[in-house]
Formats: C-alpha cells, structure tokens, sequence
C-alpha cells in the first residue's frame, strides 16, 4: 500500500515508489535530491509544529518541508 512520506511515524522506514500526480512542481526538485524511485529512507525528526520532516537517504540527512514530503510516495517496510 501506498503512503505519502509526511504520513510515516519517526522511527519508521520506507522505499520511495514514486510521485503523486498533483505535486509536479516538487518531482524536479526532489529528484535532485536523490530521492529517486526504489532508494530506501528513514524519517529521523519531526519538527514540534510538523515542518518540517528530517530524513535519513543514502547516507545523509535531508530536511523537507510539510507539502514537499506529501509528494513523495512511500511503501512502508
């Protein structure tokens, strides 16, 4: 099943399976960033008030921002 990354818990882990369809203007950007289809991430942090999200990807931490996160589509494990 697929989630949004501003959906997991800290702690938990998950593979990037792709991009929600409404959230072009981020896809570029995020790419950029490594945050590739199939490379695995760790959501490390959460900020008190929800943003932003702090993630462990291929082998560096990666702060993003609420919106940016619910782009990003995730399958748990």
């Amino acid at each position: 099943m697929l989630n949004h990354l501003g959906q997991l818990s800290v702690g938990e882990k998950a593979v990037v399976a792709g991009f929600a369809a409404n959230q072009k203007k981020y896809r570029a950007r995020l790419l950029a960033m490594g945050l590739t289809k199939g490379v695995a991430l760790e959501l490390t942090r959460v900020a008190p008030l929800g943003d932003p999200l702090e993630i462990r990807v291929r082998g560096f931490c990666l702060s993003l921002r609420k919106a940016e996160a619910m782009a990003v589509l995730v399958e748990r494990g």
